[in-house]
């Protein structure tokens, strides 16, 4: 299966898609210093969010997908240098609304985990402005 979504996301920073199926993703980020909030290394949530969020983008892969509401839990640290797995996956579908539970883990210790409320209108979301 092909990516129809986000095809301008920059990997490097949101995740590289490495599994696609029906209602499935599975992405990979490799973290680094761009990432750091401190001096330590420790990597801002926000990343590890665009991470879930493109994951969940890319399980429900239509072109014109958009994020609605998300809810997401932060379980451990991530420090530069770790390689996340994010796993998507669709549990509901309604009209245009598609429910996806995404967790991402660091080997196989998971780091985060969240639920994301998609809705898949029928043109580009800045059509309708």
């Amino acid at each position: 299966m092909q990516l129809r979504t986000h095809l301008r996301i920059d990997t490097s920073l949101s995740g590289e898609v490495l599994e696609l199926s029906e209602g499935y993703a599975r992405l990979r980020l490799k973290t680094d210093q761009r990432m750091a909030a401190d001096e330590r290394g420790l990597v801002h949530g926000g990343f590890i969010f665009s991470l879930a969020d493109f994951c969940a983008m890319a399980t429900v892969n239509e072109p014109t997908v958009v994020l609605a509401q998300a809810s997401i839990r932060f379980l451990k640290p991530v420090v530069v240098g770790d390689e996340l797995m994010a796993e998507g996956r669709l549990v509901r579908s309604e009209g245009k609304k598609r429910w996806v539970q995404v967790e991402v883990k660091r080997g196989e210790e998971k780091t985060a985990e969240g639920e994301f409320l998609c809705v898949v209108p029928e043109g580009h979301v800045l059509d309708r402005q």
